[in-house]
């Protein structure tokens, strides 16, 4: 069947055995069908044509960002943590991924199929990206590497439940990618990726929910409540972008992509990618290495209060000895002064 610029559509082909259409009756019955759908540019539909070209541009502009990440970490080294380089990591294998999605589109626009070790590469480098986002979102919301480098037992409970649960829908994913959306497996998978990948996303928000709770009771006990409501603000922010990455993705995209005509529908993975790319620099910016970053300012300890009283007195000692050395004409005996010195430093002396 040919159709023409008139008759340009989403066709859909459905089969159906009409002695079969009460339960009492079933009879089998087996058939062969080789169907070819082909536009003018390839193999794939209307919606799809664009997707090539547009996965291999955003993989630059992850790239050119994670570059610019990487630049960032190496301009403020010392205040850079472990979690910094997952993050680059994470830029860099989101990039690589939409290389490889590209070059399978482009494969199977041209020949009508995708090349087996393009899509394997592909699946791979989808799977490492979906595990290193929820792992890294979820280490930084608990504040690893920054504030702390050991998990409680609840935190350590969320990662064992959303990196399997990552797996799971990856493995949805791909067996969605690879079957017949007719099959009856394609609808069950879909359901199941849709709702683990929701648990996952809310799995992810209670660390930074403990992180905020924390904060507001350590805000109103201990004597650093400027340094506690500034990661106190941070950490709301930081939910925001969260729950609105996760609602714009996750429904009103897909609302978004059932209300738009045929060919436009390339226009809900541009959506989601940019989205993506949106959130990564809000997460970079909000939690760059630097020196005026509340996020990364440790709060101070009590023995740092006592060396900084042992200090000023140190310095009140030396203000006072001075004069009485220059009466006595010891103007250059800095060996009793130092002396001095170290006596205030000994810990609950008192010098009469």
């Amino acid at each position: 069947m040919l159709f023409g610029l008139k008759s340009q559509g989403l066709y859909s082909l459905k089969f159906h055995f009409c002695q079969n259409m009460y339960p009492q009756n079933k009879h089998p019955y087996s058939f062969t069908v080789a169907v070819t759908e082909k536009n003018l540019e390839g193999f794939l539909s209307a919606a799809e044509i664009p997707l090539s070209r547009l996965y291999i541009c955003m993989a630059g502009v992850f790239f050119t960002a994670a570059m610019v990440w990487v630049y960032t970490l190496m301009k403020h080294r010392y205040s850079v943590f472990k979690i910094h380089w997952l993050m680059a990591a994470l830029a860099f294998t989101k990039s690589t991924s939409l290389v490889f999605h590209s070059i399978n589109y482009h494969f199977i626009n041209t020949e009508g199929h995708p090349i087996e070790g393009w899509a394997v590469m592909y699946y791979i480098t989808h799977l490492l990206k979906g595990a290193l986002l929820f792992i890294t979102l979820a280490l930084i919301g608990t504040g690893w590497a920054f504030v702390k480098y050991i998990l409680s037992d609840k935190e350590k409970k969320i990662f064992m439940i959303v990196i399997p649960l990552q797996v799971l829908a990856n493995v949805a994913y791909i067996i969605i990618e690879s079957t017949e959306e007719g099959s009856s497996e394609y609808y069950l998978w879909k359901e199941i990726l849709f709702l683990v990948d929701l648990i996952c996303c809310g799995a992810i928000l209670f660390p930074v929910v403990w992180s905020i709770r924390h904060l507001q009771e350590a805000s109103s006990t201990d004597g650093k409540a400027a340094m506690n409501l500034e990661k106190l603000k941070l950490f709301r922010h930081y939910y925001v972008m969260i729950v609105c990455y996760v609602y714009f993705t996750r429904i009103i995209a897909i609302l978004l992509k059932i209300t738009m005509p045929f060919q436009w529908q390339w226009c809900y993975e541009f959506l989601v990618e940019m989205s993506t790319l949106i959130f990564f620099v809000l997460t970079g910016y909000k939690f760059r290495p630097a020196s005026n970053n509340p996020y990364l300012q440790l709060p101070q300890d009590e023995e740092d209060v006592e060396m900084d009283e042992v200090g000023q007195i140190s310095m009140d000692w030396d203000r006072l000895i001075t004069p009485l050395l220059d009466l006595k004409g010891l103007r250059t005996n800095r060996t009793l002064r130092q002396r001095g010195t170290d006596l205030c430093l000994a810990p609950k002396q008192v010098l009469i």
